[in-house]
């Protein structure tokens, strides 16, 4: 009997942009189902490539999840920036430096609550946080672990923060909202409203900058 049924057609590439069709797949897939929905296979098939043709670009799934991590990562970032855009350096310091570490945790917790496949995602693996890659970062070059570094610096040079508490501050600040961000995404928290937990962050902010200061 025969089979009138086409095969499907295979889409083709210049360089470069299988990586990038791969990567983009991937990330559709973290944003539905987090790190471990990220599959090479299946970003081959959603590209449109034979499986053999990731291997160009990855040598297997964790160099796929690593590379999906980064663009999480980015995007991370990307929206810390959008909340320290939207405050700009005046005449006092002090005020400025206080919001733009309210900045850096609201972007955090508030693309933790948008994006939670994708938050997941982007903490998954594990190198180092202050890791110079540039595709961890956004617009200014900086990953959300450096731009938490720049508002604690203008904490300490506008003298809400001393030298010696300056001091390994992130982790302190980090591990806070990172807390609050899991347990609601997957811990107690989960079924408290959105609108809630950020409100819960908004006062979380406050504490850890009184606690610095």
């Amino acid at each position: 009997m025969k089979n009138n049924a086409s095969p499907q057609k295979r889409r083709t590439f210049r360089h470069g942009d299988l990586r990038n069709a791969l990567v983009t797949a991937g990330l559709e897939m973290a944003r539905a189902g987090g790190p471990n929905a990220v599959i090479l296979r299946e970003a081959t098939r959603q590209a449109g490539v034979a499986p053999n043709a990731a291997y160009r670009h990855f040598a297997g799934q964790a160099e796929l999840l690593d590379a999906v991590r980064s663009a999480c990562l980015s995007r991370v970032a990307a929206a810390i920036e959008d909340e320290m855009k939207k405050h700009k350096a005046g005449r006092n310091p002090q005020a400025f430096a206080r919001k733009s570490l309210h900045a850096v945790g609201m972007g955090y917790l508030g693309f933790a609550m948008r994006e939670p496949g994708m938050f997941r995602t982007a903490f998954s693996v594990p190198p180092p946080v202050h890791s110079p890659d540039p595709a961890n970062t956004a617009s200014l070059g900086l990953n959300p672990f450096q731009l938490l570094s720049l508002a604690l610096d203008r904490m300490q040079e506008s003298g809400l923060l001393n030298r010696k508490d300056r001091k390994g501050a992130e982790y302190l600040a980090w591990s806070t909202v990172h807390g609050l961000a899991l347990l609601a995404l997957e811990g107690p928290l989960h079924k408290m409203p959105r609108e809630m937990v950020l409100a819960l962050g908004e006062r979380l902010v406050v504490m850890v900058e009184r606690g610095l200061s």
